[in-house]
């Protein structure tokens, strides 16, 4: 499974520079700030519309100014994909709507918000070699019991009799193994090592002296795991409800 590490990171440049040498990287287009870095540096990457930003402090998303962003590094060999640009609490017909106007020769990567119906998944599934996954709604925080009940449900539409998901998965905001090493996904997201870096409490009495070290020693704990390689229902969302 792919770990894109969200960006930017804190710390000096250089820190910085070190922690993303050799990862994978997720780049949101209302911070910019090290995709320079992240363009030299990582083994690949991909673009965050902020859709999440916006969503939590609202705002408009400049749908033109990020589809310019994503035709200007696309050609990049680095860039892997970018996701298409979505309304988390939007309704499905205005999230079809974007979907409809992206264009084709730009690798897109469709959301689906958990809120959204177990039909338009499918759909999706169907449609796209790779759908990503957005808690939204009721089921806006990953891993509590009621987000593992509807992924439960999600997983049992798109996938086969063997636990084989008909398309390549990627979990947004997912990159915790408690959460992904129960999942067959591809690739995961999260700022998990990006913010944490700068924090010092959760490392105890023995602590890395740089912003940069420490986001090191998260980042390869969580590439330390691997996400499930099929859906197993019993054991896993179950075991939660």
């Amino acid at each position: 499974m792919i770990a894109y590490h969200g960006t930017p990171v804190g710390g000096k440049r250089e820190d910085a520079a070190k922690f993303l040498a050799g990862r994978h990287a997720l780049v949101p287009f209302p911070r910019q700030d090290d995709v320079g870095i992240v363009a030299d540096v990582c083994q690949s990457f991909v673009f965050d519309n902020g859709a999440f930003s916006v969503w939590q402090k609202g705002g408009t998303l400049d749908v033109d100014g990020y589809t310019a962003w994503v035709e200007k590094w696309h050609r990049h060999p680095g860039f892997d994909w970018a996701l298409i640009p979505d309304v988390i609490d939007g309704d499905e017909a205005a999230n079809d709507a974007l979907l409809a106007d992206w264009p084709r020769h730009l690798r897109g990567v469709p959301v689906w918000h958990l809120h959204e119906s177990l039909e338009r998944l499918e759909e999706l599934a169907n449609t796209w070699p790779t759908v990503a996954f957005g808690s939204s709604g009721q089921w806006s925080s990953p891993g509590t019991k009621p987000w593992w009940k509807r992924m439960t449900e999600a997983m049992g539409k798109i996938c086969d009799e063997h636990g084989r998901p008909i398309c390549r998965l990627h979990g947004l905001r997912m990159l915790d193994p408690e959460i992904f090493t129960r999942l067959p996904f591809a690739s995961a997201d999260s700022t998990n090592a990006a913010v944490n870096g700068g924090s010092v409490s959760r490392f105890g009495i023995y602590v890395p002296p740089t912003a940069g070290q420490r986001a090191n020693v998260i980042a390869d704990r969580i590439e330390t795991h691997n996400s499930a390689p099929i859906w197993i229902p019993s054991g896993q969302g179950e075991m939660d409800l």
